[in-house]
């Protein structure tokens, strides 16, 4: 149990007392227990959606051809967060998933970088890592 433990909270970020509950709700199953937190993080989401976004960042993106560029607008609760280097990293594969996918329904498109996810996981598993409102704000791309 203890190595389930340890590889859930190093994919998911979740609290260790939060893995550890998980993992016991699904009697030692990984994969149901992946999905107890998948479902605990919906739920932390949607109870913290009303909650005030006034910081983030705006992350860029130009394709190396130049003719595609990206800006992205993530969302948080605190300046703690915005600068948080997974934060940021998010805000820049959202930058990488506009450029090759476009911006139509966005939260629900697969992520490029692993198909089991959808976008919207992304912000999901960041509210269950930091316990803020994370929400996607303004999105634009240009292509030329």
């Amino acid at each position: 149990m203890i190595e389930i433990v340890k590889k859930l909270r190093d994919e998911t970020g979740a609290g260790v007392m939060e893995v550890k509950t998980a993992v016991e709700e699904a009697g030692g199953d990984e994969k149901k227990a992946r999905e107890v937190l998948k479902r605990k993080g919906k739920e932390k989401a949607e109870k913290k959606a009303e909650r005030e976004t006034r910081q983030g960042l705006v992350a860029t993106y130009t394709h190396s051809t130049g003719k595609i560029g990206v800006m992205v607008e993530l969302l948080c609760e605190t300046d703690f967060v915005a600068k948080n280097e997974e934060f940021t990293k998010i805000a820049r594969d959202f930058c990488l998933q506009v450029a090759a996918m476009g911006t139509e329904k966005l939260l629900e498109q697969e992520f490029i970088k692993d198909p089991s996810k959808k976008m919207d996981d992304l912000i999901k598993e960041l509210v269950l890592k930091f316990g803020e409102n994370i929400k996607l704000g303004r999105v634009e791309r240009y292509e030329i």
